[in-house]
């Protein structure tokens, strides 16, 4: 029997779910989660087509993520993405949302404000009900780029994870050691405002899986391109 599969047409041929290749297709990695936390993911534009980048995995795998594509936001519609009413199953459009951002410490300055997800409370004094985790996606230069260019991002209070172990990202080169891939550093988030770590597992699993596929595909481009 004959195939008429083509190598080269899987490749140029789209999934038009995680639109990655049909030969790189993630999904059957997918596994969505019933997340209780908002997530809106701000994606740098140069990222979207890098094949390594796991946000398209962590959108499919959490269903009430937004997933917004830019580096510079006109301002009137980023205020509505972050107070927009939450996408959260079974949470009331008239209660308010308080967005969140997940970010390090290195861009701080003296008027930061910091959120502590034990406690649910900025700066130790204004309580939050529901937040809107809020995370940049880029490389270090990128997203710092995107936080400096966005006041209102800027305004955020920020969430930073405690305790996280090493990244499992190995099939890209970090700009410090003990920095984590989107949606790991999204899974962490989600674990410690939930206090639910085993809820998240199956993203974990997803991600590790992620990792291989791309490996196993780097590895093989390489020796196809050896025997050339």
């Amino acid at each position: 029997m004959v195939s008429n599969h083509d190598p080269q047409t899987s490749r140029r041929l789209l999934c038009p779910i995680c639109q990655r290749a049909l030969s790189a297709c993630i999904c059957h990695w997918t596994s969505p989660i019933d997340h209780a936390v908002d997530v809106l993911i701000l994606q740098h534009p140069l990222e979207v087509s890098n094949a390594k980048n796991s946000v398209r995995l962590l959108h499919l795998s959490l269903p009430y993520s937004k997933l917004v594509i830019g580096s510079v936001f006109d301002p009137e519609e980023l205020q509505q993405q972050l107070h927009a009413p939450s996408r959260v199953r079974n949470v009331p459009e008239s209660e308010p949302v308080q967005p969140v951002l997940l970010y390090t410490d290195d861009a701080a300055t003296a008027e930061t404000r910091h959120f502590d997800a034990r406690t649910m409370m900025v700066d130790k004094q204004q309580a939050i009900k529901r937040i809107r985790l809020v995370i940049l996606d880029g490389t270090w230069r990128k997203s710092r780029k995107m936080l400096f260019e966005n006041p209102l991002l800027q305004a955020l209070p920020r969430m930073v994870l405690v305790d996280t172990p090493t990244s499992r990202y190995t099939i890209r080169k970090s700009h410090k050691p003990e920095q984590l891939s989107t949606l790991e550093a999204a899974g962490y988030a989600l674990m410690q405002l939930e206090r639910n770590s085993e809820k998240y597992h199956p993203l974990m699993t997803a991600f590790d899986n992620f990792v291989l596929q791309q490996g196993y595909m780097r590895m093989h481009g390489q020796a196809a391109r050896r025997s050339e």
